[in-house]
């Protein structure tokens, strides 16, 4: 081994101990396969894949990768997110230990790593209406606000009244939701670095009987219409003005396109599955496909909803 390969590994080792030294040492795995935490079951490894139980461990985790220059990703819950082969450099934070959800009279209020689909079921209990259209969003409540979240025609921004963020040096913030720039299907929150790990959303009283109605009416389109028997990113890209992603794609041809594993749904043109095994290269591969062919049929650019991070395999 060479200096720099010895190098490395004394920085991964002392990482790693501080790291367990933040939080609980089960709580730190290190070489990790992130296929093993995502909804699309693609990615490479992880150097640190950390699992912090309470808002200051998330805190002092921020800080030790700014004072020692270590990469940092937030991964959430992986559902609207695609990972290289190569991994990940660094430290991943998964949140997935914050998720407790308390309902304060008529406003509900989860932590990030709480699912939203839990979240809406949580509002009907109390029969509370307003995040009935997140019945069906597979994804955590910090992804939702990270993306402004949205279903058939109702969206995080609708209901949101604060969070509570930690931003890029540590420090944690108390946020009026307009403070987030929510908009279409983006916020401003990767601009600006922050972690989102609590969300207030501002809710009304309704009727039980009515409110699941809706719920449940939303949770058959999106079982009957959505291949959620495949591993996927969901809905891979933005709605076009003027269009629908699924129909441009419907259109061109492609539904069953398939390149190694990874394939445009039979079932809805707007979704590509893991459908055998695929590699997160094969999967990027068929959406830029699915792009450049709507692109020179109807002139549309497709731009994706879904994330790519991480490194490309070696």
């Amino acid at each position: 081994m060479n200096n720099k390969g010895l190098m490395f590994v004394i920085k991964s080792h002392h990482t790693y101990e501080q790291l367990k030294q933040i939080t609980s040492p089960e709580n730190v795995m290190a070489d990790e396969y992130l296929d093993n935490h995502t909804y699309t079951r693609l990615g490479g490894r992880a150097d640190f894949y950390v699992t912090p139980e309470t808002y200051v461990e998330v805190q002092e985790i921020v800080k030790l990768s700014k004072k020692e220059g270590i990469p940092f990703t937030l991964l959430g819950n992986g559902s609207n997110m695609i990972v290289k082969d190569g991994g990940i450099r660094g430290i991943v934070l998964n949140l997935g230990r914050l998720s407790k959800i308390e309902v304060e009279g008529t406003k509900l209020v989860a932590q990030s790593g709480a699912r939203i689909i839990t979240a809406s079921h949580k509002a009907l209990v109390h029969t509370l209406t307003g995040l009935e259209f997140a019945c069906g969003i597979p994804g955590s409540v910090g992804g939702a606000l990270f993306m402004n979240a949205g279903a058939y025609g109702g969206e995080i921004k609708d209901v949101l009244e604060s969070a509570i963020v930690v931003d890029a040096s540590g420090n944690l913030l108390h946020l009026p939701a307009d403070e987030l720039d929510l908009k279409y299907r983006s916020s401003n929150i990767p601009d600006k670095g922050y972690i989102v790990l609590e969300a207030r959303f501002s809710m009304k009283e309704g009727r039980y009987d009515d409110i699941k109605a809706i719920m449940d009416d939303l949770t058959f389109k999106r079982e009957s219409k959505q291949p959620l028997e495949y591993p996927s990113c969901g809905s891979v890209f933005k709605r076009p003005p003027g269009y629908f992603a699924g129909k441009l794609i419907q259109d061109s041809k492609l539904q069953g396109k398939q390149i190694g594993g990874a394939q445009v749904s039979l079932k809805h043109a707007g979704f590509i599955v893991n459908l055998d095994d695929a590699s997160a290269t094969e999967y990027i591969n068929l959406i830029h496909f699915v792009q450049d062919t709507v692109k020179a049929k109807f002139g549309v650019n497709l731009e994706r909803e879904v994330k790519i991070i991480g490194e490309d395999p070696a």
